[in-house]
């Protein structure tokens, strides 16, 4: 069913101060949702701040090149901002887990609160949601927005939205990408997006740490559950060793997914606190999410992620054994000849 955006449009017409934030680790259909909401209410008159529980990473500050998207940590007065501000947008998330220190700040506040999102898993923010977990990206019900109020994005708002649709569609390959998607990625090109320039800036900018890394990480792929199953890992010693970032791990959990006969895939990749993270993907007939809700994370159906304590073999042992049970209770479906 359609979202009715009648009552964010009232919120807008009646409030002026607005401080929009996202998720802690913050991909590109996050920050390019921030920043094309951002765009449009500036558009309108409106005051914005765009505060995040932390940095943007290297990779996406081409993004915002002027350097608006903050971190809370950057100054005292941005933790003000997020009191005294009349209306909270969060983007991208609706759990209070994945706000940092922005949720703590948001959860001591009166203000309105306000979700675009379209994940599954979710918590009472005590916020109006306007949420749609078949939209294959945030970016898009942004866009959906600009279209129930006839406002036509800039060039640079229908860029950020872009690389928000083409980024959590993988690069429209993922089964969330409809028709209608593919419909408002041509009226992000007609306002002004460049999808070669933006491909370019999202894929072809690895330095080479970040393929040094790859091979390391690349070389310990293992399968398991009768080859269904395929899997990876990351210490910080492999960081130190390539001189990669955090963020050069990006995509590699996809890069077992190539593997044929593969309906899973999960990588560890230690933290400095010596925890784990955990990236799970699946294919189409199969749901990564309970196993995510039961280590405490969340996500979508065909990607997901949670926390996890170490040492690292018995985090693999424990995600082995939960695919195990629910590659299980989900059996590949049968082919027809």
């Amino acid at each position: 069913m359609p979202i009715d955006w009648s009552p964010l449009k009232e919120i807008i017409d009646q409030q002026n101060r607005f401080v929009l934030t996202s998720h802690v680790r913050p991909d590109a259909d996050a920050l390019g949702s921030e920043l094309g909401m951002a765009l449009l209410l500036r558009s309108l008159g409106k005051t914005v701040q765009i505060i995040n529980p932390g940095a943007t990473p290297a990779h996406l500050q081409f993004l915002d090149p002027d350097g608006e998207i903050k971190s809370v940590h950057d100054a005292p007065a941005l933790k003000q901002a997020i009191l005294e501000c009349d209306v909270h947008i969060v983007l991208d998330t609706s759990a209070w887990g994945q706000l940092g220190e922005v949720g703590k700040l948001m959860q001591k506040s009166t203000t309105q609160k306000v979700v675009i999102d379209h994940h599954v898993s979710s918590d009472d923010l005590n916020a109006i949601q306007f949420k749609d977990t078949s939209s294959p990206a945030t970016g898009c019900l942004v866009y959906d927005f600009t279209q129930a109020i006839d406002h036509t994005p800039s060039a640079r708002a229908a860029s950020c939205l872009y690389a928000a649709i083409a980024t959590d569609t993988g690069w429209f390959r993922f089964p969330s990408t409809t028709s209608k998607t593919m419909r408002t990625i041509a009226n992000l090109i007609d306002a002004g997006a460049n999808p070669a320039e933006l491909y370019t800036l999202l894929y072809e900018q690895a330095a080479v740490p970040r393929l040094h890394l790859s091979g390391i990480v690349l070389q310990r792929v293992a399968t398991a559950c009768h080859g269904q199953l395929a899997y990876t890992y990351v210490t910080q010693s492999d960081f130190a060793r390539s001189k990669a970032h955090p963020a050069d791990t990006e995509n590699l959990v996809n890069q077992c997914m190539t593997i044929a006969g593969i309906r899973a895939a999960f990588i560890l990749v230690q933290q400095p606190n010596r925890k784990y993270k955990v990236s799970l993907r699946s294919r189409v007939d199969f749901d990564v999410t309970p196993i995510a809700e039961q280590l405490g994370g969340g996500g979508h159906r065909q990607a997901s992620g949670a926390m996890l304590p170490g040492p690292k073999d018995a985090a693999l042992k424990k995600l082995i054994q939960l695919f195990e049970e629910e590659l299980k209770k989900q059996p590949p479906a049968e082919k027809n000849h």
